[in-house]
């Protein structure tokens, strides 16, 4: 993920533009596709092999519900998470059936923090924690190149937040008859 500069993406006026478009690593996926292979390999290899029709029967179904549960349920629980950052805000979606959707301004300000366990850090993924005054942190959960994430995040909410500075800058220093007031000008 390579972030263009703030400065040249964010103009006042000018479109929203779409950084990144993140989800949680993909490393979640490789223990439920290593029980996927096992659990086909051994469909395969004892069917026809056990005694009675209502045994292989009984083996389809006991693989096709263990193929739901081990594979297809983290799979969906994965793709169901989505962030993208865009120049003026962050967007947070959740879920597939029931959506949640969150979203952070730049605009607001908030304190960036990344967490990262062994493993993430082998990857070069972690936990990026987004602190906005609420009573808990928003977190992007597992994200790959959480360092880059939160220095992007900080270059967006700095010019954003420098944007804001300016236009009120310039509404204070507009000539005192350029006012208006109750009725007239």
């Amino acid at each position: 993920m390579s972030a263009p500069e703030p400065a040249a993406v964010l103009r006042e006026g000018a479109p929203e533009q779409v950084i990144a478009r993140l989800r949680p690593h993909g490393r979640v996926l490789f223990w439920p596709s290593v029980l996927l292979v096992v659990i086909c390999a051994a469909l395969g290899f004892f069917t026809g092999k056990l005694p009675a029709a209502w045994m292989n029967q009984a083996l389809w179904i006991v693989g096709v519900v263990l193929i739901a549960l081990v594979w297809l349920l983290p799979l969906l629980a994965w793709s169901g998470r989505h962030y993208t950052i865009t120049t003026r805000r962050i967007i947070i979606k959740r879920g597939l059936f029931v959506r949640t959707r969150q979203e952070l301004m730049h605009t607001r300000g908030y304190d960036l923090t990344v967490r990262k366990n062994g493993m993430q850090s082998l990857f070069g993924s972690g936990d990026v924690l987004i602190n906005s005054g609420l009573e808990r942190p928003v977190v992007l959960w597992d994200v790959p190149s959480a360092d880059l994430v939160q220095s992007t995040l900080h270059d967006l909410m700095e010019e954003n937040i420098s944007a804001v500075a300016r236009m009120r800058q310039q509404e204070q220093t507009l000539p005192p008859d350029a006012s208006t007031y109750w009725g007239g000008r």
